[in-house]
């Protein structure tokens, strides 16, 4: 059985690590390397860094905070914002990712990921997609939520495994920050569509919402998750601890 993925994930704006509901109104929560290095010490599989507003406010990613992190945190780190060329995956690896997270990018130019995956590997390239029901039409998001591109996601999704994708990363904007349960019906089409792995993104509120997403679909690889880990609501070490008495396959 394959072990399931807990992955905080780490929105950071100017330097610090925020939070919102439904990617709005963000508010400061802390240091990005002290609260990396807490969770890989407290049982995180996983880390993924998102530099929030890079793709917006048209810059390159953070590379200084990015490379302490790096050096204080020994699980696998994924790292997105900003990501537009290969000269983009190049500097971020070089700080100490292992893999990278494309998303406007991507939807700008899709044969980034192709160039990416050829390069890099397909298991350095996640494709993370920002989903929002527009007239019960599941539609991809741009510029971190703020910008409808019209594109179908399941479609979308399909074309950048084929492009070379080796992972999914689905951000539910309908259930962001909101803390109801992760988005299992947009979930279930995703893993429908494709083979690689998923993680769900967006609505943990309960270790119980991660034991219906992992029961319900037991093709998710990972529950990914903010708020709820950086405000104690859940910890991650009894959380795992909790899914494992379920039967779920954890990594303890």
């Amino acid at each position: 059985m394959i072990t399931k993925r807990i992955i905080p994930c780490l929105d950071v704006r100017d330097g610090r690590v925020v939070k919102g509901v439904n990617f709005l109104g963000l508010s400061d929560v802390s240091s990005p390397v002290e609260l990396a290095q807490f969770y890989s010490e407290n049982g995180a599989d996983e880390l993924v860094f998102y530099d929030i507003t890079a793709s917006a406010e048209g810059r390159a990613l953070f590379t200084d905070i990015l490379c302490e992190t790096a050096r204080k945190v020994f699980i696998p780190l994924t790292v997105g914002g900003g990501i537009n060329t290969l000269a983009d995956f190049d500097r971020v690896l070089k700080c100490g990712a292992d893999k990278v997270s494309v998303n406007s990018g991507a939807i700008r130019n899709p044969m980034l990921i192709k160039e990416g995956a050829e390069k890099y590997g397909s298991q350095c390239v996640v494709l993370s997609v920002d989903i929002k029901r527009v007239d019960g039409v599941f539609r991809v998001f741009a510029k971190g939520g703020r910008e409808n591109t019209g594109i179908e996601a399941i479609s979308w999704i399909k074309r950048g495994v084929e492009l070379g994708a080796g992972e999914i990363v689905v951000n539910s904007i309908d259930t962001d920050g909101v803390k109801g349960g992760f988005d299992i019906e947009m979930l279930n089409a995703v893993c429908e569509a494709v083979s690689v792995p998923v993680i769900a993104s967006g609505g943990a509120g309960s270790k119980e919402d991660f034991a219906t997403l992992f029961e319900t679909l037991p093709k998710v690889d990972a529950g990914l998750a903010a708020s709820v880990f950086h405000f104690g609501q859940i910890k991650i070490p009894e959380l795992k601890k909790y899914l494992a008495d379920k039967g779920i396959s954890m990594r303890l």
